[in-house]
């Protein structure tokens, strides 16, 4: 093993090597950019995390696909229907679709996709033993004959209950399909040596230092003059953990692309009113575009985990909370206009329901949240301790500045992320920072946080929040095929949480973007998915 890894390590050596040879590389499309946190894994069955899908993105493929505006679209899947009762759907698969090349495939060619590998890779994520962490997206499927391939190239699901966002689900990165011979060829070391449809295919992974995808050859799409996709030869992925180190070698030209305002570097980039400083303007494109994730606080609502005394118990103290925070300096101050201030609702900008209810929403109002904590009569010498992690300290320390303005009393505890995620989701904390980002895309998925039936642990429910009324709207939209009456229902269960206060929403985030000018064709979507397929690049 020592040898082997040596070897690994020499052949990456080389590449590198041959990669900075600017007269055997020059007139090759290679995109480069860093992921700090790293890759876990190229299975999509293990797809659990942002940056392992990013990747898996431009590996795989699956029925469906989210387009740039949030509309769900055909990818192998060429048309789909749904049964009247909203249990049957059944999908036709283009016949042109192939797998990458392998040498478990005839002639160790590539081959055509059907539909027998779609009800494999489902079924696969359904396996215990492969321990899928998106075991749940199925759990409106039948145990038995979930996924039947009526031929080669039709594939029907039936579920045991109507579920609108059922679509939805489908275009979530665990759907990709994989070949089955492959999988087992590989068994657990499946997860770094991938075959998928997609643009381009793995070119060599060494853990903890890069990852190189190369073009398919194979890939079925075009773009809209008929030109044969992807454009870039290959891509680069860095694991450089240090953001200030990576911002910096962005600047040199090392990177094409940077995701996100670190504070380490945001006031560098960007004004304070949220627009490129100028002396970049020349080099850098700025491009955003609301992200589906709502950052917000947490508060711990089950009386029958709260100490008597408690003040979250009382309903008027969680909203003079709400009305005491300044959302609009926090947006300004602390993300420098890189978020929207989430003063209209739990759902988030980029939803069709966000901000379609009746109440008023929490914008900045001391007198009125001075007001409401005189009403709500619980004793201030009892502190509030907000629980974070180390990332989200000013954010919290903000917080904790402007309900002291209420006269309360308030300290904040920095966890481990590890740490503060277990307790958060075993109901150990009372008040906790928190973000929630769309799984897919329906606002379902936000809203099934304050579920009754989805009590943590297990369940994505920290606060506990139980009411018979909001339960009730939530069942209804779950049989409610109809968007726009499901939007009104989305609605009013939104104007609910806000009168019930299980949460302080804090601000909308936003996807923030920074690319060389040598980039172009280069999407943002609000899932912060990446797309490389139509980049194109200048040398």
């Amino acid at each position: 093993m020592r040898i082997k890894y040596f070897f690994v390590v020499f052949l990456v050596g080389l590449f590198f090597v041959h990669c900075n040879r600017p007269s055997q590389t020059s007139d090759k499309k290679i995109f480069r950019y860093n992921e700090t946190a790293g890759i876990n894994t190229l299975d999509p069955a293990n797809a659990r995390y942002l940056e392992d899908m990013r990747v898996i993105n431009q590996i795989y493929d699956g029925l469906l696909y989210l387009d740039d505006s949030m509309k769900i679209q055909p990818c192998i899947a060429n048309s789909y229907s749904i049964s009247e009762d909203g249990l049957t759907y059944t999908f036709h698969l283009k016949k042109e679709v192939l797998f990458s090349p392998h040498e478990t495939f005839p002639n160790e060619s590539s081959r055509i996709i059907n539909a027998e590998d779609f009800v494999y890779s489902f079924n696969r994520i359904l396996d215990p033993k492969v321990a899928s962490p998106g075991m749940w997206i199925f759990n409106q499927v039948k145990k038995e004959n979930g996924f039947v391939a009526i031929d080669n190239h039709t594939l029907q699901i039936n579920l045991t209950q109507p579920f609108p966002a059922f679509l939805g689900i489908l275009t979530m990165q665990y759907c990709n399909v994989v070949p089955e011979e492959v999988v087992k060829f590989y068994g657990n070391e499946f997860r770094s040596n991938p075959i998928g449809s997609g643009p381009f295919k793995l070119g060599f992974w060494l853990e903890g230092v890069s990852l190189v995808l190369h073009k398919s050859d194979t890939y079925w799409r075009t773009n809209e003059n008929g030109e044969k996709l992807p454009h870039l030869d290959a891509v680069r992925v860095d694991f450089m953990r240090d953001k200030s180190t990576m911002f910096l070698d962005f600047l040199k030209g090392k990177y094409d692309f940077i995701s996100g305002l670190d504070p380490s570097y945001k006031d560098e980039l960007l004004t304070f009113n949220g627009e490129l400083n100028e002396v970049y303007r020349s080099t850098v494109s700025f491009q955003r575009a609301p992200f589906i994730k709502t950052d917000y606080i947490g508060l711990l609502v089950d009386k029958d985990l709260l100490p008597a005394d408690s003040p979250l118990r009382v309903k008027k103290f969680r909203q003079a909370l709400n009305f005491s925070v300044n959302r609009k300096k926090l947006a300004k101050y602390l993300r420098n206009n890189s978020v929207f201030p989430a003063s209209n609702g739990f759902l988030p900008k980029g939803f069709e329901a966000h901000g379609f209810h009746l109440h008023e929403g929490y914008g900045y109002n001391l007198e009125k949240a001075k007001n409401l904590l005189d009403e709500s009569n619980i004793d201030l010498t009892i502190p509030l301790i907000i629980s974070t992690t180390s990332e989200y300290v000013d954010i919290c320390e903000y917080l904790q500045y402007q309900w002291e303005q209420l006269g309360l009393k308030v300290k904040v505890e920095v966890l481990q992320s590890s740490n503060h995620r277990d307790l958060v989701a075993n109901s150990k904390i009372e008040v906790f920072r928190k973000s929630w980002l769309a799984d897919y895309s329906d606002e379902e998925n936000f809203l099934g946080l304050f579920y009754s039936n989805n009590f943590s642990p297990g369940g994505p429910n920290y606060t506990h929040f139980s009411n018979s009324q909001f339960d009730s709207l939530f069942e209804k939209a779950l049989h409610t095929s109809d968007y726009f009456k499901r939007k009104v229902l989305y609605g009013q269960m939104d104007s609910l949480l806000l009168d019930e206060a299980p949460v302080v929403p804090l601000f909308y985030d936003q996807v923030s973007h920074f690319l060389s000018k040598k980039i172009s064709n280069f999407a943002t979507n609000p899932l912060n998915m990446l797309d490389f397929s139509k980049v194109e690049k200048l040398n």
